[in-house]
């Protein structure tokens, strides 16, 4: 219940406005968020890299309205990519971007400018010798950035995309999407979906996850197994042994700041581990997300909204 409720206040302008004026919400959000400057990102995913650990790096943002701003986005992910090409870390540091952020909602050619501005961020990678993965939104959305993954596969046959086993289709599109150089990102979700088209019971949504991952183990694809669920993991190493993958054949993703001694051993052990590290001014939908996530840090919240002026 209370997931679901901050799931709905990661959508709420009067409640964004009121947790990001609070600076001592900044300590919890340092958890989860790298910082607001691309500085911020290339220093930590150095550090994450040294420690064996191989990164994806989000420039924070959705739901952008105007042409400029998803201009501004585009050109963030530009700088930011050679920025990690300087720090010698391109080979292991992918970005993810939401097609929200750079214009697939605008109200008039919103598909036409997210897939300029995707190629656009493809071609800079591609460039340094790094890959991208679109992550997926809300329900209404996946067709549209399936479409946008199929128009760039031709040219960059590396494009991942991220699938969310919470949503009922997911399986057949696991089914579409486990072809040769197909990459995936399969993850629980963390959008609050109607039952019409959404598993409501975390146990269904487990389900659909071992569902997927067999699927996706059984291809000819590249799995992303995003999860920090010790079951999960457990079972998606056994499915890849079982179907003749060696450990260069997938990997494991896992959000900065959490269980980050779990991703250290996992490496330790020879494991492919991802962070998927965020950044930017725009952090508020994010960190609520990861609140439902992990209600026990909604007290530190509250404590710092109490505690304004």
């Amino acid at each position: 219940m209370l997931g679901s409720v901050l799931l709905s206040a990661s959508r709420s302008p009067r409640l964004r406005q009121a947790v990001t004026s609070v600076p001592a919400t900044r300590t919890l959000v340092e958890r989860f968020v790298a910082g607001e400057q691309r500085a911020d990102a290339v220093r930590t995913a150095s550090a994450l890299v040294a420690r064996g650990l191989r990164v994806t790096v989000d420039h924070l943002g959705e739901d952008t309205t105007d042409l400029a701003t998803a201009a501004a986005v585009r050109t963030a992910y530009l700088d930011a990519l050679a920025s990690f090409a300087d720090a010698g870390i391109a080979k292991d540091v992918e970005v993810s971007v939401k097609l929200s952020a750079v214009g697939q909602a605008l109200a008039q050619d919103g598909e036409a400018v997210s897939l300029e501005n995707a190629r656009a961020i493809c071609e800079a990678a591609a460039t340094v010798g790094t890959t991208v993965t679109f992550d997926m939104e809300d329900h209404t959305t996946v067709d549209r950035t399936l479409a946008v993954v199929h128009a760039l596969r031709p040219d960059f046959p590396w494009v991942g995309c991220v699938l969310q086993t919470m949503l009922r289709r997911t399986e057949a599109d696991c089914r579409d999407l486990s072809g040769v150089g197909s990459r995936v990102r399969l993850v629980k979700g963390a959008y609050k979906e109607p039952e019409s088209v959404a598993f409501q019971a975390k146990a269904d949504v487990d389900r659909s996850y071992v569902r997927c991952l067999e699927t996706l183990m059984a291809g000819q694809g590249y799995p992303m197994v995003a999860s920090h669920d010790p079951r999960l993991v457990a079972i998606a190493a056994t499915l890849a042994e079982r179907h003749g993958r060696g450990r260069d054949d997938y990997e494991f993703q896992m959000l900065y700041g959490v269980r980050p001694d779990e991703q250290r051993r996992l490496a330790d052990d020879g494991y492919r581990v991802r962070v998927y590290l965020p950044y930017g001014t725009d952090w508020y939908g994010y960190f609520m997300r990861r609140l439902a996530e992990r209600p026990a840090n909604v007290a530190f919240l509250l404590r710092a909204l109490a505690s304004r002026g």
